[in-house]
């Protein structure tokens, strides 16, 4: 979105290649451990590399807000996996990724701080873009649909983990989005929309954590018989 020249295009590079040092040894470990079928694993990178398919953008601005949930909710998905595997080595193994993913996220949600210092209304029409159309990383994936319910399910990142670890957090007290004075008529407009959508969002997530509360009393209940 900025070129390769500069800091920036330094900051990418070194991005980039932390990201493929994550891939590489979460993959190592569940080859070593055969967690999951390897012959599988190995089909679907071929699938989503041979697919070419590349995120893009409408605005750099939308980019930064994106990947400024992306990188947190990342860390914690990555967090609350290693924290499910039951294995030390993979526990350490996902709260080293993490770390990295949490520097990652700090440098995007701080940049896009200073973005809204100086272009307040097109931040707040980038963000309530971004949290509306939001999904985790996984273009060209198969069957991502079917993983994320997987996901959610296990607890590792739902919506409740969402509205609890990352819009409230984020976008509400840290980029403090209700305290900005001087919007467009177009920014007020989104101001609304994506307090609202939060605000339903939590609705959600509150009706989540109700039904887990109760399939956990159940299943407690059911062991003990």
């Amino acid at each position: 979105m900025f070129g390769s020249d500069g800091a920036f295009g330094t900051w990418v590079r070194r991005w980039t290649a932390e990201e493929g040092r994550h891939s590489i040894v979460i993959r190592d470990y569940l080859v070593a451990t055969r967690a999951i079928d390897p012959v599988m694993l190995e089909r679907g990178r071929m699938a989503q590399v041979s697919g070419g398919q590349v995120p893009q953008p409408a605005s750099e601005l939308m980019g930064m807000a994106y990947v400024s949930l992306q990188e947190l909710a990342t860390r914690i998905s990555h967090r609350n996996t290693g924290k499910l595997l039951g294995d030390r080595a993979g526990y350490e193994i996902m709260a080293r990724v993490a770390a990295d993913e949490n520097l990652h996220y700090l440098f995007y949600r701080d940049l896009m701080s200073k973005a809204i210092e100086i272009d307040p209304s097109e931040s707040v029409i980038a963000i309530e873009h971004v949290v509306r159309t939001f999904t985790m990383p996984g273009t060209g994936i198969p069957g991502f649909d079917r993983h994320s319910a997987l996901i959610a399910q296990a607890g590792i990142y739902d919506a409740s983990v969402h509205y609890e670890q990352i819009l409230v957090p984020v976008v509400l007290n840290h980029w403090r989005l209700e305290r900005l004075e001087g919007l467009t008529p177009e920014a007020e407009i989104a101001r609304v929309k994506l307090f609202d959508r939060i605000e339903r969002i939590g609705k959600l997530a509150r009706t989540v954590a109700r039904r887990r509360e109760r399939n956990m009393a159940r299943d407690e209940e059911t062991a003990s018989v």
